[in-house]
């Protein structure tokens, strides 16, 4: 849908007021009001490190270390990150009651800091790290502090094995059950907002896909424009910290019987 920045937000407040079930898909664009660097953007980790796969991690010590040395660059900035406006709106939205899941790409942790609840984490979290071996698990800042105290790989204190940041790397399986619940509320939702993706990494990239093909209305809140925008009831090219809350004000104003 086209129109002034306005009817786009009213016709979208018409949209959260009727739906039943209401969910949200969020990609690293929600993240940047927060000073965190999408990895695919100018600038990004991606451009200065070279992507290391889960089996070179499994494999090589020189792997291993490359993968860290990105890891020491990158916590620093996602510890100090707060969540932003979006972040907050959505949180706002659960609370209302007209919003009931958020399906995230990100791992930083940003929407449960925010306040949300029913999050679900398709790429993990980078707020902490497990022993690939015995699964012990740390916080991510205490292995920083390894990094920075000149530790190159770190290993388990406990057996040795490999420390491993819960995300999920390149080759590395994603979380089933999170999947399964993408999924499932995709199929079972009547609107989803999808923000801040590029809709580009498989397989989540498939949650908006099949919550339009479930019969779901869509509305995209991006920077950027997606090979799927033709999908959506409405577009919005505006940032998420302005939409959000805009969209918060106007459902509150206008009631849930207008």
């Amino acid at each position: 849908m086209a129109g002034t920045y306005p009817e786009r937000l009213e016709t979208t407040a018409a949209l959260l007021r009727q739906a039943r079930t209401v969910v949200a898909f969020t990609g690293a664009g929600i993240s940047t009001e927060s000073g965190l660097i999408d990895f695919r953007s100018p600038g990004g980790l991606w451009e200065r490190y070279r992507i290391v796969t889960f089996q070179e991690f499994l494999d090589s010590e020189a792997a291993r270390a490359e993968y860290w040395r990105m890891r020491r660059e990158l916590i620093p900035a996602l510890l100090a990150a707060r969540p932003n406006a979006a972040h907050g709106a959505l949180a706002e939205l659960q609370r209302l009651g007209k919003l009931q899941a958020v399906i995230t790409q990100n791992i930083d942790g940003l929407h449960q800091a925010a306040g949300s609840t029913e999050v679900i984490e398709l790429h993990g979290t980078n707020l902490r790290a497990s022993c690939l071996t015995c699964g012990r698990s740390w916080p991510i800042a205490a292995v920083q502090a390894r990094l920075e105290a000149g530790e190159a790989v770190p290993r388990c204190s406990g057996c040795g094995g490999l420390i491993k940041p819960d995300t999920v790397s390149f080759g590395q399986s994603m979380p089933e059950q999170a999947l399964t619940e993408a999924f499932d509320w995709a199929r079972c939702c009547d609107l989803m907002l999808m923000i801040g993706s590029s809709l580009e990494v498989q397989p989540a990239a498939r949650v908006p896909l099949v919550a339009a093909e479930a019969g779901s209305n869509l509305v995209f809140i991006n920077r950027t424009v997606t090979a799927y925008d033709h999908l959506a009831e409405v577009c919005f090219s505006e940032a998420a910290g302005r939409v959000l809350p805009d969209l918060v004000r106007t459902t509150e104003i206008a009631g849930p019987n207008e």
